[in-house]
């Protein structure tokens, strides 16, 4: 039996990773000498949007670029990080590129960081805010960018925004795409008489619709690889965008893999238990998530156990890391590899049980960090580990500097092509703070509006309308986010400073603080299993008796002279005296 420790505990791999990969690295790759890491187990026009700017070219040798993005993809969940998975070309990408183990989204929720990847703007500007009512006005895509420096485009699978249009967007030559999150099956969400008449679900290409004929992932490769074969012009640099809808729920193997992880082990989170120590600390609305749509007691209000959710989670990725071996063939095969990069990423991170969540939303380490690979030989470092903290919001800049292209002054990453280059090391690439934005959805109520702030490995968290507490932790020191220093004195001025960063940094570009929300059309996913918990309490300490001096000290901002009068029990003048 093969045995899974989910996360795995490897020293250098965690938060701040140290040297441990690279021997890693190097045993898998003696391990798998005599097999082809790249063996696959099966048998194998839209115009430049109006509104992109035209921005000036470099002197560059323009460099093919594949984008595979996957959906709710974990950090970890990846062969080479977690024994008994079986990725062994995602794997090669690690062994033979470079892997960023801290990579970030700036929103965890698939519509705000596909919308981020795609504009290189946060969500509070480009204003793609949850998967309801999604927007793309105003908008520009980076591969209108590289349409205009010569590039062929093309755009293959899951686009998720736009109110769940299939429709072609600007900034792609062809276009093959599914409304909304799709299916994995053609005849799946259809009913037997539909079925029997031959109705099936479609695929928009290029603006045609056509039925679809196969497992959702095996399709999107097959177009993806005909056009890379037939569809392109090869005297022209191409930039391709592969988007699965693997591994998103409910996550479905096609049967060559249905049984493919039976006999794993898998434990869970430590910290899915619901337990006092579990629960020290933590905001009310956390420990009420966990029996709800969104929780480990009730995952999507269903009696499955998050074990075998995660048995056909991983093996619904196996189909994926197959297409990836494809691709990786064809460049093989056709003298592609020295001149293509490869970009192996996820939109958002994915909780399994941590702190008795499911799911992704909200600001702890399982749900913002998300899978980085960078491979292309002779240009990116083989089995390197780029420590760097890397966002979503970076990518589209940096596909952009590998065609030469200068960041257009809209796009608030910054490049990390010289990172992945090798030329420029962790330690000075300065992005700035890392600022988290998740708005609340009325559909799935059980997430609060929720920002975050990480500066030198302390994270702090607010909410925005809800009566609950604030977190602050040392995540190089506390990667798992166990312990919530928010009310440590010693960290009085970390929290102040963070307050106040994350609020100055929350201004759009107009300088202004909104929350936006959108239309309420239902009571939305409400519902909790009788037999689970009830509401949690609230901290102890917020209990208290009536008429103390200290009654109105909480309104002021917090200061060393503030945290003294609380701890006399008096009350607190700023700027005057306080007494009893």
């Amino acid at each position: 039996m093969v045995k899974d420790s989910n996360p795995p505990k490897l020293p250098g791999l965690g938060r701040r990773p140290k040297k441990l990969f690279r021997a890693i690295a190097l045993a898998g790759a003696a391990a798998m000498a005599a097999v082809s890491p790249l063996s696959a187990k099966a048998p194998a026009r839209t115009p430049v949007a109006a509104s992109a700017r035209s921005v000036p070219q470099a002197e560059h040798q323009q460099m093919n670029m594949i984008f595979v993005l996957v959906d709710d993809l974990r950090f970890d969940a990846m062969g080479f990080l977690t024994p008994g998975l079986q990725t062994p070309n995602i794997d090669y990408l690690a062994r033979n590129g470079t892997y960023f183990p801290n990579a970030v989204v700036t929103s965890s929720l698939c519509s705000p960081s596909r919308a981020t990847i795609l504009t290189g703007e946060t969500a509070r500007n480009h204003g793609v805010i949850d998967n309801s009512n999604s927007s793309e006005k105003g908008l520009t895509f980076f591969p209108s960018y590289l349409q205009q420096a010569g590039y062929q485009t093309a755009f293959f699978g899951k686009w998720h925004m736009g109110d769940a249009t299939d429709a072609p967007r600007p900034g792609f030559d062809r276009w093959v795409s599914f409304a909304g999150q799709g299916t994995y099956w053609p005849t799946e969400r259809l009913s037997p008489a539909e079925v029997a008449a031959g109705k099936r679900q479609q695929l928009n290409v290029d603006g045609t619709h056509v039925n679809r004929t196969g497992y959702i992932t095996d399709e999107l490769t097959d177009y993806a690889l005909d056009w890379l074969k037939q569809g392109r012009d090869r005297s022209r640099p191409f930039f391709l965008y592969l988007s699965h809808k693997a591994v998103h729920s409910d996550p479905e193997p096609p049967l060559r893999y249905k049984d493919q992880y039976a006999d794993l082990k898998v434990t869970l989170p430590a910290s899915a238990a619901n337990t006092p120590e579990n629960n020290a600390g933590k905001p009310v609305w956390v420990r009420n998530q966990r029996n709800s749509w969104h929780g480990i007691d009730f995952p999507y209000h269903t009696d499955r156990k998050m074990t075998d959710y995660l048995r056909d989670y991983y093996a619904t990725l196996s189909p994926v890391d197959e297409s990836l071996g494809k691709i990786l063939h064809y460049l093989r095969d056709n003298g592609l590899e020295r001149n293509t990069m490869v970009v192996f990423y996820s939109d958002n991170g994915f909780m399994v049980g941590d702190h008795g969540l499911i799911d992704k939303r909200n600001a702890y380490e399982p749900s913002v960090r998300v899978p980085l690979l960078v491979y292309a030989p002779g240009t990116i470092p083989a089995g390197a580990v780029n420590q760097a903290l890397v966002r979503n919001l970076d990518l589209a800049p940096t596909f952009l500097d590998a065609a030469g292209v200068a960041k257009p002054a809209q796009m608030e990453g910054s490049s990390f092509l010289s990172l992945a280059e090798g030329k420029t090391a962790a330690k000075d690439w300065n992005p700035g703070d890392f600022v988290y934005e998740y708005y609340w959805d009325v559909s799935f109520p059980q997430t609060p509006t929720t920002f975050a702030i990480e500066r030198d490995g302390m994270k702090y968290i607010q909410y925005h309308g809800i009566w609950d507490i604030e977190e602050l932790y040392d995540v190089r020191h506390d990667p798992e986010e166990m312990h919530n220093l928010i009310d440590d004195p010693k960290h009085l001025e970390t929290k102040v400073t963070l307050r106040k960063a994350l609020f100055d940094q929350l201004a759009n570009r107009q300088g202004e603080h909104h929350i936006p929300y959108t239309e309420k059309f239902s009571e939305g996913i409400v519902k909790r299993n009788v037999d689970g918990p009830h509401a949690a309490d609230f901290p102890a300490d917020w209990y208290t008796k009536p008429n103390l001096p200290t009654a109105f000290n909480g309104y002021y901002r917090d200061t060393p002279e503030k945290l003294k009068a609380d701890e006399e029990g008096k009350t607190y003048i700023p700027g005057g005296r306080s007494g009893e």
